[in-house]
């Protein structure tokens, strides 16, 4: 178990050996309800946004910027040096700190007593939850060998849509009960004790424990990391296609709650409730099974992922459009259910293929060069552009402006389908060269 266990499994290792143990699940749900926190946090703001709005009376594109470019710039461009420690150095502390600090910030945000101080909070949420995905990522691939990586992957990347189904239902009963500064308080402080759950229980495992010795010998500076990667070609349309994805996902996440209110007039714990359960189990379905397709299959063809991924994000536009334009809010928001549920099952697949395009010592910074990227096109471009298309179209078209804004920047996703497919052209080559 843990990292004595893991001494001796190697890509020559028996089928039997490469099996992973108990404890290495004990980590992967570890990891995955950390994620859960990490959304819960995030996800929150979304809950209390048109509360801070009226609070602070600024427009939309400035409610944009704090959901966006406050957070995710900071998250994106800490996540590289934090990947760089993390593929060097102790993966389980840093990621215990980083959730003491996102926690800590989070909780902070409620104490917060005006515009700027709560900027500041998001920025310190941000630098925290830097330290989250990439050493995870690492640690799950060093735990479970590529044949299992997708579904491993798959589990973890549930917790996205965990957290934002449990920042739903916690968030927008608090809010109603109390305020908004309660909400963060409530659902900031908890995290810090999970914080010494990850530091005293998870073990570091043999990096690199299921690959050939000869990938697990150099060390990479980032410079290195992103010039290799700049020559996968599968990588490059990997992350066109990711980029597209995550604008239209972080869009819907920021403004969902936002435009029911408005658009639809449904109150808070309405809200919390159907978009809870359509994000929190569209997500977790989906996420399950695409990590499940795609280990079943990528033994006989590792386009598999590719071949799914692209599938799933041409299937999402019609659901994005119909819960953006729809005029009965029933069908507007069973849409949401499908739309959720086809854009949880690219991610892990996604992030697998790319742990598997790379060696094992530049597996954290890569996982932190790709998210850099997502993030700043979805985190930072797609609350941004809802914001700014909303408040271009209020003149003409007042509160409904929202639901064209979502409708656009959802039409605007589906284009990563396109790049996926592409993947597919080169992605089976560079897999093989990668596992030597």
């Amino acid at each position: 178990m843990g990292g004595e266990a893991a001494k001796g499994a190697t890509a020559d290792s028996t089928p039997g050996d490469r099996e992973p143990d108990g404890y290495a699940y004990y980590v992967l749900w570890l990891l995955f309800f950390v994620y859960v926190v990490n959304f819960i946090d995030r996800q929150i703001f979304a809950v209390v946004l048109e509360d801070i709005k009226q609070e602070y009376q600024v427009s939309d594109t400035a409610m944009g910027f704090l959901s966006g470019p406050a957070f995710a710039l900071f998250y994106t461009f800490a996540g590289i040096p934090i990947a760089r420690w993390a593929d060097r150095g102790s993966r389980r502390l840093i990621i215990a700190l980083g959730i003491a600090v996102w926690s800590a910030m989070t909780a902070a945000s409620g104490l917060a007593r005006s515009f700027s101080h709560l900027a500041l909070a998001r920025v310190g949420v941000g630098v925290g939850e830097a330290a989250g995905t990439p050493p995870s990522h690492s640690l799950i691939s060093d735990y479970f060998p590529p044949e299992r990586r997708a579904t491993a992957l798959s589990i973890y990347s549930m917790g996205v849509y965990v957290g934002v189904m449990l920042g739903y239902l916690f968030g927008g009963p608090i809010k109603e009960a109390f305020d908004w500064r309660a909400t963060f308080l409530a659902l900031g402080l908890p995290g810090i004790l999970l914080a010494f759950v990850v530091r005293f229980t998870i073990r570091e495992p043999e990096r690199g424990r299921w690959e050939s010795a000869a990938s697990r010998e150099e060390q990479h500076s980032v410079r290195e990391v992103a010039a290799f990667l700049a020559t996968r070609r599968s990588f490059v349309f990997i992350v066109l296609a990711g980029c597209l994805q995550s604008i239209s996902a972080y869009a819907f996440l920021s403004w969902s709650f936002t435009f029911l209110l408005r658009v639809h007039e449904m109150q808070a714990i309405e809200i919390s409730l159907w978009l809870g359960l359509a994000t929190g189990l569209g997500g977790i379905v989906g996420a399950a099974a695409g990590g499940l397709i795609t280990d079943r299959f990528a033994a006989r063809d590792q386009r598999a992922a590719m071949f799914l991924a692209s599938t799933v994000a041409a299937l999402g536009v019609p659901f994005a459009v119909g819960f953006a334009l729809l005029g009965d809010r029933t069908l507007a928001l069973l849409c949401f259910v499908p739309y959720n549920l086809l854009q949880a099952m690219y991610v892990g697949p996604m992030f697998s293929t790319v742990q598997s395009l790379v060696r094992p010592d530049m597996r954290a910074t890569t996982s932190a060069i790709m998210l850099f990227l997502l993030n700043i096109a979805g985190a930072v471009v797609g609350p941004m552009v809802v914001g700014s298309l909303s408040d271009s179209l209020s003149a003409s078209h007042g509160q409904e402006a929202i639901r064209y804004a979502l409708a656009l920047v959802g039409i605007f996703g589906g284009f990563g389908a396109l790049f996926f497919a592409l993947a597919t052209r080169t992605v089976r080559e560079e897999l093989r060269e990668a596992a030597g």
